[in-house]
C-alpha cells in the first residue's frame, strides 16, 4: 500500500465515525468538565508540530450531530515525533485532574511494509503553567504522564464492515499548583484518530446531613486522600455537646459516613432538613428533647417557639420541677388535728389535707408559739422546746413537743406544704389547737463534774435544771460497770449538788447518769458521764508480769497468720503462671507449629454460618464510631471505642457496609470476618468481632495506631536504624509463616497491607484476594480472571493464575524492598507491561539506598524464577533472627539459594567512564528530560556529576522521588567504576 492511500482510508473511517461511537452515559454529578472536545462543534484549533502531523477533521456522532477528532497516520516514514496541544485549561480548585481519552487505534499488521516503523502507541504529556504561553511547543518544558496503548485495534476488514474499536483511557495527574495546564499528546508512529478529550475533577457536592450544611468540596489530591469538612448546623439548631458535624470527601467525590450531628434548639423541632418552632400550646424544653410536646396540665402559651409553658393563675411550678411537669398549687390544711398532754409534753396527731394541690411531696411543719393569758399577745417558743422527730419536714402525721414550761398556755399550727408553698402569695392555711401544760416535773441534769477518783470511790458534782419546774427536794445517782450496761444498776439520794459513790472496784470503768426530784415527780436522767477509777498497786505488778506474755501469744498468732497467706499466695500464684504471648516481644519468641487448617468461607452452603462459626457477633450499642480515617472497596474504615461488659473500653478500627448494599455485597464483605476469625496470632490483625443484627453491619478489629506500613515509612524516611526495620521485616514474616502453616495464601501481599501499631509491631491484614490451598503443599488456586498486582506478584502467578505460599514468598521479597526503601514504589514509573517483561528477562530490582548486601541477597532469593528455589517462610525468620543477633551477617549475603539473578537495570547499566558528557549519561538511564535542569546548574562534566548528593538533586526541580534515586543509585555506581579505573578519590 502506498503512502498515499492509508490517510484516505483514515478520511473515510472517520467519515463514518457514527459506526462506532459508544453511546455515553448521562453526567457524573460528581464530576466538574473542565474541557470536553465532543462538546464543541466548532473548530478546536488546538496546536499541531509539525503542521504535517496531527490533523483536526470533522465526524458524526451517534446522534448525527457534528464534532471535532484528531487524528495522525505517518507510518510509512522512520522517526516521527507529531505533537499535538490543547488550549489552556484553567484548573479553579481542582488538585487531582481527571484525562479521559477515547480513540481508536489501526492494528499494524494490517498494514503492509509498515515493519519496524509503524508503533501501536502514543505519549500523554502536560505542563503547569499560571497562564497562556503561546503556541510554541518545547518539548522539555512538559512533563510524561503515561503511553497510552490501546486495548483493541482495528484492521481493514473492520473498516469495511463498519466494527471500529473504539478504546476508553481515564489517567490522573496532580496534585497542581499552578493557575492551569496544558495537554499534549505524542505521535511517535501510529495511526491513531483522538476521538473525544474530557478533563474533569471530582467535588462532593453540598449537602445537609444530620441537621448540619456541607459545602461543595474539592476531592484530595490523592486516590487515599479524605477531605476532612467541618458542618455548619441549619438555622435554630446547634451542635450536639462534644459532638461536632464532620464528613469526609473521598477521592471518588462521595460523602462518607457522618461522624456527629446537629439538634433543633429548644423550642424547636426537626422536620426534614430544617427546624421548625414548635406550634401555640406546644413546647420543646431541651434540645436533646425529639418532638414538641403538648403544654402540660394548668398551663399554657400564645406564641410559637416556647421552650416551657406558664402557669394558670394560682398554680405554680417548683424550682426544680422540669418544664414537662404540670403546674400545681399549694395543698390545703391538715385535717382532724388533736392533742394529748402530759404535764410539760404534748403530743400532737391529724389527717392529710383533702387537697394535695396535685403534688406528692408533700410535708408538714409544726409552729410553736407561747401566749400570755391575755389574748393576742404570744411569742415563738424558742430553741429551749424539743420536737420529736422534727418541727419542719415531717412526713409522717404525729409530732411530739416536749421541754415546754409548766402552767403556760400554748399555740400549735401544722401546716401542709409542698414544692410550690412558698411561691404562693395566697393566704397560708393550717390547723391549729391551744393548750394549757400543768405542773411538771424538772428538766435534765446537764452537766456533771467529777471531783475526786480514788481507788473505790468517786465524786461528783452538778448544775440545777434549768427548769426545775418546782421545789427540787433531791437527786438520783443512777451508776453501774460500763460492761455490764445498764443491765444491774445501783442508785445514790443526794439533797444536794454534789455526792460521793463509795464500795467501787479499783482499775474499773463506771457510767453516772443524775435526775432531779420534785413534788410532780423525778425528771429525766441526763447524759452519761463515764470514770475509770483508780489502780491498785499489787494490780500493776500482776499486769506488767503479763505484759510479756500477751505480746508473745499476739506475735505468734501474727506470725501464723502471715505464713497461712504466703502459702495461700504462693498456690494462688502459681496456679496463675503460664505462658504468654505478651511476653515474647523479642528474639526468643516462642513459636508451636500449629496443626489447625484454614476453612475456605466459600465451601459453606450459608456463608452467614460461617461468619458465625468464626467471628463473635456484638452488640452495637458497644461500638461507638469516633472518626473517618479511610474509605475501603464496601464502605468506611472508622476509628472508636468498644466497651464490652465486665472489660474497659478499647480503641479499635471499624470496617462499615454501606447503605444500599445487595445481600452479595454483604456476603463478600463479611466473608474477610470469617477468615480472619480464624486467626489469632501476634503479627496478624486480630479480629475482634462483627455486627450483622444492627446497621451499619460492621467488621471490627483491633486498632492500629500508626496505619498502613507504606504511608508509615514515607512519614518517617530515614528515621530507623537497619535493626529496626529488620524487626518490622521479621514481624511481617512471622505472620505469613503462621498463615502459611495454616495451608494459607494471602495474593496480596504488600506494604500496603500490613498495618504497624504503637509498638512498630507489624501485622499482615487485609484478606480481600486470600484463598485457600489443599494439604498438598503443590497445590494452587487458580483464579478464573480479576485483577492482580503486578509489581507485587510472582511470575507464575502473572502468567497463569498460580498462587502458592511460594507466590507469597515473592511478594515478601518486594514488601523488603518496599521497607528497605521506605515505602518507594516498586519499579518506579515503569508501567505494568515494562515490569513483565524485565521480569521475564531475568531483571531483578537493585538493592534500596544503604540496604546491608545481606538483606538484598534475601530479596532476590525470594525473586527466583522457579518457586521451587525460594525460601519458605520458616527459613526467612530464621535468616532475619541471626541478623538481628548478628548484625555483622548483614553486610555478608546469607542467602539460601545459589543461582545467581541479575538485579534490574544492571545487566543494563553501562560503563559510566566511556561517556564524554552529562547528556549522554542522561539518555542511557532514560533521564534525558533533565538535560536542561544539569546544563543551567552547571553540572558540565560527570566528574561534578559524581559528587552531587540527593540534596543536590532535589534543587534542579526533580520532584518525583523514583526519578530521584533512580539518578542518585546511577551516581553511586558512577563513583564506584571512577574509583576503581581511575582512582579519583572520590569518597563512595
Amino acid at each position: 500500500m502506498g503512502s498515499t492511500s492509508i490517510p484516505c482510508l483514515w478520511i473515510t473511517f472517520c467519515i463514518h465515525l457514527c459506526c462506532f461511537m459508544d453511546t455515553g452515559k448521562a453526567q457524573n454529578a460528581k464530576e466538574v468538565i473542565l474541557l470536553d472536545s465532543k462538546a464543541q462543534q466548532t473548530e478546536l484549533e488546538w496546536i499541531s508540530y509539525p503542521p504535517s502531523g496531527w490533523e483536526e477533521i470533522s465526524g458524526l456522532d451517534e446522534n448525527y450531530t457534528p464534532i471535532r477528532t484528531y487524528q495522525v497516520c505517518q507510518v510509512m516514514e522512520p522517526n516521527q515525533n507529531n505533537w499535538l496541544r490543547t488550549s489552556w485549561i484553567e484548573k479553579g480548585d481542582a488538585q487531582r485532574i481527571f484525562v479521559e481519552l477515547k480513540f481508536t487505534l489501526r492494528d499494524c499488521n494490517s498494514l503492509p511494509g509498515v515493519v519496524g516503523t509503524c508503533k501501536e502507541t502514543f505519549n500523554l504529556y502536560y505542563q503547569e503553567t499560571d497562564s497562556e504561553v503561546g503556541r510554541n511547543i518545547r518539548e522539555n518544558q512538559y512533563v510524561k504522564i503515561d503511553t497510552i496503548a490501546a486495548d483493541e485495534s482495528f484492521t481493514q476488514g473492520d473498516l469495511g464492515e463498519r466494527k471500529m474499536k473504539l478504546n476508553t483511557e481515564v489517567r490522573i495527574i496532580g496534585p497542581l499548583s499552578r493557575r492551569g495546564f496544558y495537554l499534549a499528546f505524542q505521535d511517535v508512529g501510529a495511526c491513531i484518530a483522538l476521538v473525544s478529550v474530557k478533563v474533569y475533577y471530582k467535588k462532593c457536592w453540598s449537602i445537609i446531613e444530620n441537621l448540619a450544611t456541607f459545602p461543595d468540596t474539592v476531592t484530595g489530591s490523592e486516590f487515599s486522600s479524605l477531605v476532612e469538612v467541618e458542618g455548619m448546623c441549619v438555622s435554630d439548631a446547634e451542635e450536639e455537646a462534644d459532638n461536632s458535624p464532620k464528613m469526609h470527601c473521598s477521592a471518588e467525590g462521595e460523602w462518607l459516613v457522618p461522624i456527629g450531628k446537629c439538634i433543633c434548639k429548644a423550642g424547636f423541632h426537626q422536620k426534614g432538613d430544617a427546624c421548625e418552632p414548635c406550634g401555640r400550646g406546644f413546647y420543646k424544653s431541651s434540645s436533646q428533647d425529639l418532638q414538641c410536646s403538648r403544654c402540660p396540665a394548668h398551663s399554657y402559651n400564645d406564641r410559637e417557639g416556647s421552650w416551657r409553658c406558664d402557669c394558670e393563675d394560682g398554680y405554680y411550678r417548683g424550682l426544680s420541677d422540669p418544664p414537662s411537669v404540670a403546674c400545681t398549687r399549694p395543698p390545703s390544711a391538715p385535717q382532724n388535728l388533736v392533742y394529748n398532754i402530759n404535764q410539760t409534753t404534748v403530743s400532737l396527731e391529724w389527717s392529710p389535707p383533702a387537697d394535695t394541690g396535685g403534688r406528692n411531696d408533700v410535708t408538714y411543719r409544726i409552729m410553736c408559739r407561747r401566749c400570755s393569758w391575755e389574748p393576742e399577745e404570744c411569742v415563738p417558743c424558742g430553741g429551749n422546746v424539743g420536737y420529736s422527730p422534727q418541727q419542719a419536714g415531717l412526713v409522717d402525721t404525729y409530732v411530739s413537743v416536749v421541754d415546754l414550761l409548766a402552767h403556760a398556755n400554748y399555740t400549735f399550727e401544722v401546716e401542709a406544704v409542698n414544692g410550690v408553698s412558698d411561691l404562693s402569695r395566697t393566704q397560708r392555711l393550717f390547723a391549729a389547737v391551744s393548750i394549757a401544760t400543768s405542773q411538771a416535773t424538772p428538766s435534765q441534769v446537764s452537766e456533771v463534774i467529777k471531783e475526786r477518783v480514788q481507788q473505790r470511790s468517786i465524786q461528783l458534782s452538778w448544775q440545777e435544771p434549768e427548769q426545775p419546774n418546782g421545789v427540787i427536794t433531791e437527786y438520783e445517782i443512777k451508776y453501774y460497770e460500763k460492761d455490764q450496761k445498764d443491765r444491774i444498776y445501783s442508785t445514790v439520794k443526794s439533797r444536794s449538788t454534789s455526792a460521793t459513790v463509795n464500795n467501787l472496784k479499783p482499775s474499773t470503768a463506771y457510767v453516772f447518769q443524775i435526775r432531779a426530784f420534785t413534788a410532780a415527780g423525778y425528771g429525766t436522767y441526763g447524759p452519761r458521764l463515764e470514770v475509770t477509777t483508780k489502780e491498785e498497786a499489787s494490780a500493776t505488778i500482776v499486769s506488767s508480769e503479763q505484759n510479756p506474755v500477751i505480746i508473745i501469744a499476739v506475735v505468734a498468732v501474727a506470725g501464723t497468720i502471715i505464713l497461712v497467706f504466703m502459702v495461700f499466695g504462693f498456690i494462688i500464684g502459681r496456679r496463675h503462671c503460664g505462658y504468654s504471648k505478651a511476653d515474647q516481644e523479642g528474639d526468643e519468641e516462642l513459636y508451636f507449629q500449629c496443626t489447625k487448617t484454614y476453612i475456605d468461607p466459600e465451601t459453606y452452603e450459608d456463608p452467614n454460618r460461617a461468619v458465625h462459626q468464626f467471628a463473635k457477633e456484638l452488640d452495637a450499642s458497644c461500638i461507638k464510631i469516633e472518626r473517618v480515617i479511610g474509605a475501603g472497596e464496601f464502605g468506611e474504615v472508622c476509628s472508636g471505642r468498644m466497651k464490652l461488659p465486665g472489660k474497659r473500653d478499647m480503641s479499635v478500627a471499624i470496617k462499615t457496609l454501606k447503605v444500599g448494599y445487595s445481600e452479595k455485597q454483604r456476603r463478600d464483605f463479611l466473608c474477610e470476618a470469617s477468615i480472619m476469625g480464624q486467626f489469632d496470632h501476634p503479627n496478624v490483625v486480630h479480629l475482634e468481632g462483627v455486627v450483622t443484627r444492627g446497621k451499619p453491619v460492621m467488621i471490627v478489629i483491633e486498632y492500629m495506631e500508626n496505619g498502613s506500613l507504606d504511608a508509615f515509612l514515607r512519614k518517617h524516611d530515614g528515621q530507623f536504624t537497619v535493626i529496626q526495620l529488620v524487626g518490622m521485616l521479621r514481624g511481617i514474616a512471622a505472620g505469613m509463616r503462621y498463615l502459611s502453616d495454616m495451608g494459607y495464601v494471602h495474593r496480596d501481599l504488600a506494604a500496603r497491607n500490613v498495618l504497624v501499631n504503637s509498638n512498630l509491631v507489624c501485622k499482615v491484614s487485609d484478606f480481600g484476594l486470600s484463598r485457600v490451598i489443599d494439604d498438598d503443599p503443590e497445590a494452587v488456586y487458580t483464579t478464573t480472571g480479576g485483577k492482580i498486582p503486578v509489581r507485587w506478584t510472582a511470575m507464575e502467578a502473572i502468567q497463569y493464575r498460580k498462587f502458592t505460599s511460594a507466590s507469597d514468598v515473592w511478594s515478601y521479597g518486594i514488601v523488603m524492598w518496599e521497607v528497605m526503601s521506605y515505602g518507594e514504589r516498586p519499579y518506579w514509573d515503569m508501567s505494568n507491561q515494562d515490569v513483565i517483561k524485565a521480569i521475564e528477562e531475568g531483571y531483578r530490582l537493585p538493592a534500596p539506598m544503604d540496604c546491608p548486601p545481606g538483606l538484598h541477597q534475601l530479596m532476590l532469593d525470594c525473586w527466583q524464577k522457579d518457586r521451587a528455589d525460594r525460601p519458605k517462610f520458616d527459613q526467612i525468620v530464621g535468616i532475619l533472627d541471626k541478623m538481628i543477633r548478628n548484625p555483622n551477617t548483614l553486610k555478608t549475603p546469607v542467602g539460601t539459594c545459589t543461582r545467581p539473578i541479575s538485579p534490574l537495570l544492571d545487566q543494563s547499566t553501562p560503563d559510566f567512564t566511556t561517556f564524554r558528557s552529562v547528556g549522554e549519561w542522561l539518555e542511557a538511564i532514560k533521564m534525558e528530560r533533565y538535560r536542561d535542569n544539569f546544563t543551567a546548574a552547571g553540572y558540565s562534566s560527570l566528574d561534578s556529576v559524581a559528587r552531587m548528593s540527593i540534596e543536590d538533586v532535589m534543587s534542579l526541580g526533580i520532584s518525583l522521588v523514583g526519578h530521584q534515586k533512580k539518578i542518585m543509585s546511577s551516581i553511586q555506581t558512577m563513583r564506584a567504576q571512577m574509583l576503581h579505573l581511575h582512582g579519583t578519590g572520590i569518597q563512595v
